[in-house]
């Protein structure tokens, strides 16, 4: 691979002479004068590679990352292993250039990781076809919502106040243009009431019932309870899921839910200072023509050898506007073939490990944080991963202490309920070890005395 791509004067010159421009001055002459550079850049000479190298790498030092910290963060993006072979596999050439497979013939790598892929999530989430080309978690549960609305012909969702809030601030800018209704069911004890979520769901209006589970508080959602108060009112069940813990807790599919999307950054996709990540989007096989971005699907050629193609292809890149689907006009194989790699490599007893370990870290952490004079846990639901904490001081406070003491503690809950401006979420993956959680046990008793 060429490190540097030449363009020397007489390069320049020739490339002008094809286009029948004099200089560059006269290439860029249509360019209004008040839109162009006003005086010259204030630029150090051109360095030697290896100082250029040098000084790069003493910027780079100076960048924190999650390696170098006792991560607790959570709220959507997770501090899961990421095991050295992905990097290796997706640094391969077949796969770091690879852009869209627009022409499957050439492609046939590509589009069968990605059929590898949709295969898995389908798998894991139990529905019956998954796509392969939503951004993140926010854009996945919009997208469900739009298209259980156009599934159904009403035009308003309810959502569980427990969603991830900035799913649901996305969800609504994507609703604002469609006039899409959202309304909100309360989840005053950490999971959705049941009740209130009856009274909002309507026969006539309600197009889907949107619950997540684990929430944003880390509480474990009723699935089939909600499915029944979904279905009843002819409505969808969209389901936002963690595909990370679908390893040890029931695939959503399989408690009623017609929609499961969710974040796949968990499985492989380092944490990189919040994206790019992975939106999962899997339905039953009945709303397939509904769904948005695209699906690879498996053929035969004329001489009956297996093959991968783009099917189904409802998007704006494909055909007219008025039918897409959705404006999903890219995808995210790079960071879907990341979560291939690592659910084949970890397989199913991997998974399970995965979410067994995190879950008993996760009630350790807890069982020890509690025994804090002044800390307790927020609500009563049984939790997975991540539990919200109650404190007597400042979150804010908590959390700038530790961050000296390198640990990353968690998220104040603060800017998203003020209700619940005195809690902190606290997430735990498999990576965390005893020492840490203890480490940060010891810490908190300090910071909150």
């Amino acid at each position: 691979m060429q490190r540097y791509l030449s363009n020397t004067p007489a390069e320049q010159q020739e490339m002008l002479g094809t286009i029948g421009a004099p200089s560059i001055e006269a290439l860029l002459a249509r360019v209004p004068a008040q839109a162009r550079l006003a005086r010259a850049l204030d630029l150090p000479a051109a360095a030697a590679e290896l100082d250029l190298l040098r000084e790069m790498r003493a910027l780079a030092a100076a960048n924190a990352d999650v390696d170098g910290y006792a991560c607790f963060l959570g709220g959507g993006s997770y501090d899961h292993f990421v095991p050295g072979v992905i990097n290796h596999m997706i640094l391969r050439g077949e796969f770091f250039t690879a852009y869209t497979p627009y022409q499957p013939e050439a492609s046939q790598g590509t589009l069968r990781t990605i059929y590898e892929y949709q295969t898995m999530m389908a798998g894991l989430t139990g529905m019956d076809v998954a796509n392969a080309s939503i951004y993140d978690g926010a854009s996945s549960l919009a997208e469900a919502v739009l298209m259980a609305a156009s599934v159904t012909g009403r035009n308003e969702v309810v959502l569980a106040a427990g969603v991830n809030p900035l799913y649901r601030h996305v969800t609504a800018t994507y609703c604002d243009g469609p006039r899409v209704k959202l309304r909100t069911a309360a989840a005053p004890e950490g999971t959705i009431d049941l009740d209130g979520a009856r009274k909002l769901v309507d026969a006539k209006k309600t197009a889907a019932l949107v619950i997540q589970t684990p929430n944003f508080h880390g509480c474990l959602e009723d699935v089939a309870a909600a499915a029944e108060i979904a279905h009843a009112a002819g409505a969808l069940l969209v389901v936002v899921a963690d595909p990370v813990n679908l390893g040890v807790l029931e695939a959503p599919g399989r408690l009623g839910a017609d929609i499961v999307v969710g974040e796949g950054q968990g499985l492989g996709v380092p944490m990189s200072f919040g994206g790019p990540s992975l939106g999962v989007f899997a339905a039953k096989k009945e709303l397939v023509r509904r769904m948005p971005g695209r699906l690879v699907g498996a053929t035969v050629d004329l001489d009956g050898q297996r093959g991968f193609v783009l099917t189904l292809q409802t998007r704006e890149q494909h055909i007219r506007r008025a039918k897409a689907t959705s404006n999903i006009c890219t995808n995210v194989a790079l960071c879907a073939l990341m979560a291939t790699v690592y659910v084949a490599l970890m397989g199913k007893q991997g998974l399970v490990e995965v979410g067994e370990q995190a879950s008993a870290k996760a009630h350790y952490a807890a069982e020890r944080l509690t025994k804090i004079p002044g800390v307790s846990l927020r609500f009563s639901a049984p939790f997975f991963k991540e539990f919200a904490l109650k404190l007597p001081v400042s979150p804010d406070r908590v959390v700038g202490r530790l961050l000296r003491r390198k640990i990353l503690a968690g998220v104040p809950l603060k800017r998203f309920d003020k209700a619940l401006g005195d809690c902190l979420l606290v997430a735990v993956t498999e990576k965390r070890t005893r020492a840490e959680i203890d480490a940060f046990a010891d810490a908190l008793t300090k910071a909150v005395a």
